[in-house]
């Protein structure tokens, strides 16, 4: 009997067909915190056509692999849940994830102030200290992306004085005190990548298709070789630098400057847009994981923006569409001093973008922490996160926890009316009232009682601005200056660094800079 020897493709079509096991992304990881409260979407992937069942303490889902191998179920809401559950997914195999908390997850985006890890802020005793099971932070690692992404990198730490420097510093105190008010597990997703500009955070369709940044669109449009030519210049340096500042920041150091991103990258192939984003690979594969809310520090790659307000507008609502929450709560950084002081009245640099800042809290369901009194001329990078942390958790523990009777923001220009030789401003947020404050450090403002207000200028119907002199009555605040007869207008704190301005309410709170002209 003769021996018929099988070739490989021969073998490989009598061999059993190859199971695809079922997976889970790696946002739930050991040690997640995933969201109490709200509806709780899981997904993954295995076989086509497979059954796959999902567990979490209480709740139980069972779906269908479609034909492309994807999965989702969405577990029915749960109370918080301080005690670690099992989350399990099941089919032909079985994956469990281990200590699983049921508390608030946060999503953490935006720039390097944003990225910037806890161990490049010289707090050593803030480290040590640094023992919250309940506080845990998963750091997204960078991706950049021409689309959408399956999954992201990284993995779910509790927080103790070896992981903590690692984590993002805004967000390790945002959670560090959300969780001391209220002993809510809180879940920090940071994801974010220093130097990037808005557009980067959005997708194609959003910055083209929304008519309120046709602008940008045609001005995109119409550079499609500059842009191509920026990015093909552009990617090896960003490949190098994403890999060398991931590594610095999960290792709490300084993370190195990046290189200059071109505004936005496109595709002559397709003479259509094709994005290389960070929403493709850094947001995108988050979707539709169910958050408390977002926390947003970034702008300074956005300074000379005049669409920026529109862009944020669009953001944020294509987030909440993304993850399923018309309402979710979007809390942002207003952006902390900078470079030398400019003694110019008029001011200028970061004073628009600060005073556009202060505009998108028009966007429903927002909240503003001012950091322009706790800045650094001499680094972009200043290193008091406490503060800008526990500004932003004012917002959430008013608004998401209960706490009505916080003072959430420093003063807030409402209005002004100009009454022959002065003009008299009005405020929201004025608290306890107003004052003349001094901040040094992280220690608390404090008033200085018959110090001078300082960085408000004024402008007649000339446009030239000059040093005003500025006084508190009530609420209000009175400015004029003998040299202008007639004002029109008035500006605070209206530059790239406005040292001295010392405008705050009493519960410590810095007055938001702003301009009542639009020249």
């Amino acid at each position: 009997m003769k021996t018929r020897l099988l070739t490989l493709p021969a073998l490989l079509l009598l061999a059993p067909p190859l199971v695809a096991e079922v997976t889970l992304p790696s946002i739930f990881s050991d040690h997640a915190v995933l969201q109490r409260d709200k509806p709780l979407p899981v997904w993954g992937k295995a076989a086509p056509g497979e059954r796959v069942e999902v567990s979490l303490g209480k709740s139980r889902g069972t779906t269908t692999t479609g034909r492309d191998g994807r999965w989702q179920v969405v577990l029915a809401a749960q109370p918080l849940s301080a005690e670690p559950l099992t989350l399990t997914a099941a089919g032909s195999n079985r994956v469990t994830r281990e200590d699983i908390l049921l508390g608030d997850v946060w999503l953490c985006s935006g720039q390097s102030n944003m990225d910037w890890g806890l161990g490049a802020c010289d707090v050593p005793a803030d480290i040590a200290a640094a023992d919250h099971p309940k506080i845990r932070h998963f750091r997204v690692a960078y991706n950049f992306a021409s689309s959408p992404a399956d999954d992201v990198t990284g993995n779910w730490t509790a927080a103790t004085p070896g992981s903590v420097p690692g984590f993002s510093a805004v967000a390790y105190y945002f959670g560090r005190k959300v969780h001391a008010e209220t002993g809510v597990p809180i879940g920090l997703l940071t994801s974010s990548v220093g130097g990037t500009n808005i557009e980067l955070w959005m997708s194609k369709t959003s910055l083209l298709e929304t008519p309120e940044l046709a602008p940008y669109a045609a001005q995109m449009t119409e550079s499609l070789a500059r842009y191509q030519e920026q990015l093909v210049a552009i990617l090896p340096a960003a490949r190098a630098w994403a890999d060398a500042g991931m590594a610095a920041s999960t290792a709490g150091k300084p993370v190195p400057m990046p290189p200059a991103w071109p505004e936005y990258p496109f595709s002559e192939r397709s003479m259509r847009p094709r994005c290389v984003t960070l929403h493709h690979g850094m947001i995108a594969p988050l979707v539709p994981l169910a958050l408390r809310g977002a926390l947003w520090y970034q702008g300074e790659s956005n300074a000379d923006d005049a669409l920026y307000l529109e862009k944020k507008k669009t953001m944020v609502a294509e987030w909440r569409q993304l993850f399923r929450d018309p309402k979710l709560p979007f809390y942002f950084v207003q952006l902390a001093a900078w470079q030398p002081v400019d003694e110019n009245p008029a001011g200028g640099g970061w004073g628009a973008i600060r005073d556009i800042q202060r505009r998108c809290l028009t966007i429903p369901h927002t909240g503003m922490a001012s950091a322009i009194d706790i800045g650094d001329a001499a680094d972009i990078h200043p290193k008091n996160k406490a503060d800008v942390g526990e500004r932003l958790a004012l917002w959430a523990l008013r608004n998401e926890y209960g706490k009505a009777d916080l003072v959430v923001s420093g003063p807030l220009f409402r209005e002004m009316k100009a009454a022959g030789d002065h003009i008299v401003l009005h405020f929201d947020s004025t608290g306890g009232g107003l004052m003349a404050g001094r901040k040094s450090g992280r220690q608390p403002a404090v008033e200085e009682p018959g110090a001078k207000l300082r960085r408000f200028a004024i402008a007649g119907e000339d446009r030239k601005w000059v040093w005003a002199d500025a006084v508190i009555e009530g609420d209000t605040v009175r400015v004029s200056s003998p040299e202008v007869a007639k004002p029109v207008a008035v500006r605070y704190a209206y530059s790239t660094n406005p040292e001295g301005a010392n405008l705050y309410n009493r519960d410590g709170l810095p007055a938001s800079p702003f301009r009542t002209d639009t020249w």
